[in-house]
């Protein structure tokens, strides 16, 4: 057998449907699992007759992969990534390329391709997105780190990635160091917030309406025919159309207690970090916080009183309106994730294509829906737009959807149904829209406590100044900085 084109360590779900992945391509690759019976498993299994070679050492890997060596890590993130990255020094030769193709965190992604080039190897930090089947079928990829290491590497990530209708493929290079991984960080994000949406859409429904799980299947079905067609609203139709053994929805039965990994938690941080506002990606964050201390809810829903939601409008204009309200919160969301890269790619020195990685989204991963291609279109008539609310189409969208948007917030706040990340999005929308917000006061009371100063309308940006407020605090003020 000729030598492969790529190793790669790690063969958990991901890493195996990788390889198949790419040997189904025509690339010829290697694999090699620190417990070797795994390797002897796949190749004598699930991989028999085809261009995988297993290798039961580093050394083995190193030897049977083409120069420059590529080299794709799929291990746990964290400090299995340093272990392998430290083995990989020893047998690999200067110029040689590791890929980190798991979802490791960006700080961390910056940090090792700065050791790794020191060292005298190129780094990918690449995000990989769509899940096990994604990997099998066409992911989708957002690779960044030592950008002269893109060229031998284009081909096969290229190849294996998510091809939509028009032929074009969900991969590009996304910039230096922790872009790629960073981009994948707000990816998840974006998801977390477009899942919370579809369930509070779905809790005002069963608890505001009434409605059945089959009911609303037949709702979402609708919605996916329209511009909300997506893989999540996709799935949620069906999820909410499969039967339990007995016959009853299976959706109805699930203990409402959320998981998570940490990618949305780091959003959020970073979010803070950049001092960015990621309102309701962060509540959709807080949301699966909540629904894990379920003890402590049940305890409490004793505790206080609370009547049964009410509904006594037109239940079809309602079911309308949620649409609506959910269209405009996801293109919220959709603004603060754009928001948040725009402020980091100036921190890092990152020059973001917003309307490709739009594009690559489109197809492959989580968040795949037709509302991406909006996006694309938005950046590519002004790539220097500010805020994607600001975009005549998407400007216009949530003028159209003001008034459903506000009676859903409303109404589930006057019967008690929390919807957090609707909210949320609500009084982002009329906060960045308000030429006139309440920070004047609030500049006020940090500079009676502690000298912060302030700005006066009156005068010129930059000038600050401070007032001795009480007639005996002196004149000192404190240095100022923005956070």
């Amino acid at each position: 057998m000729k030598k492969a084109k790529l190793g790669l360590i790690g063969l958990g779900v991901m890493g195996e449907n990788l390889l198949m992945n790419m040997e189904s391509k025509g690339f010829t690759v290697a694999c090699y699992n620190r417990t070797t019976s795994k390797v002897d498993d796949f190749v004598n299994g699930r991989a028999k007759g085809l261009n995988i070679i297993g290798c039961h050492s580093l050394e083995e890997l190193a030897a049977n992969i083409e120069r420059p060596r590529i080299v794709m890590i799929m291990v746990k993130a964290g400090n299995p990534v340093d272990a392998t990255i430290d083995s990989l020094f020893g047998v690999l030769e200067k110029g040689d390329i590791i890929v980190d193709g798991g979802n490791s965190h960006f700080p961390d992604t910056i940090r090792r391709c700065k050791k790794v080039e020191e060292a005298g190897f190129r780094y990918i930090g690449m995000g990989v997105s769509g899940g096990e089947e994604g990997a099998l079928n066409g992911p989708s990829l957002m690779p960044g780190g030592s950008a002269e290491a893109w060229e031998h590497v284009k081909d096969i990530f290229t190849g294996i990635s998510a091809k939509l209708d028009d032929g074009s493929r969900c991969c590009t290079w996304i910039g230096d160091n922790g872009a790629g991984h960073f981009v994948k960080m707000v990816h998840n994000g974006i998801e977390y917030g477009d899942m919370q949406l579809i369930c509070e859409s779905y809790d005002l429904m069963r608890k505001l309406l009434g409605m059945s799980a089959f009911e609303m299947h037949e709702v979402f079905a609708d919605w996916n025919k329209g511009e909300l067609d997506s893989y999540l609203i996709d799935i949620t139709t069906n999820i909410l159309a499969y039967k339990d053994t007995d016959g009853k929805p299976l959706v109805d039965k699930i203990l409402d207690t959320a998981g998570q990994k940490g990618t949305g938690k780091w959003t959020s941080q970073a979010a803070l970090d950049e001092g960015s506002p990621l309102t309701l990606i962060s509540e959709a964050v807080f949301s699966r916080c909540l629904s894990a201390i379920k003890d402590e809810r049940v305890n409490a829903s004793k505790q206080f009183a609370k009547k049964s939601p009410e509904f006594k409008g037109d239940k079809k204009a309602f079911i309308a309106d949620i649409k609506n309200a959910l269209y405009a919160a996801k293109i919220i969301s959709y603004a603060q994730g754009y928001s948040l890269m725009a402020t980091a790619a100036k921190t890092y020195g990152w020059n973001l294509d917003y309307g490709n990685i739009a594009l690559i989204w489109r197809g492959g991963c989580i968040i795949r829906s037709r509302f991406l291609g909006k996006i694309k279109e938005a950046f590519t008539k002004n790539p220097e737009l500010k805020n994607l609310m600001l975009d005549d189409y998407f400007k216009k969208t949530l003028e159209n959807a003001e008034e459903s948007f506000r009676r859903v917030v409303a109404t589930a706040v006057l019967n008690g149904v929390p919807v957090p990340a609707m909210s949320s999005a609500l009084a982002y929308f009329d906060g960045y829209r308000s030429e006139v917000l309440p920070a004047n006061l609030l500049q006020a009371q940090r500079d009676y406590f502690g000298a912060h100063t302030y700005e006066r309308v009156d005068g010129p940006r930059g000038e600050f100044q401070h007032t001795n407020w009480t007639g005996h605090g002196g004149t000192t003020s404190a240095s100022t900085y923005n956070a």
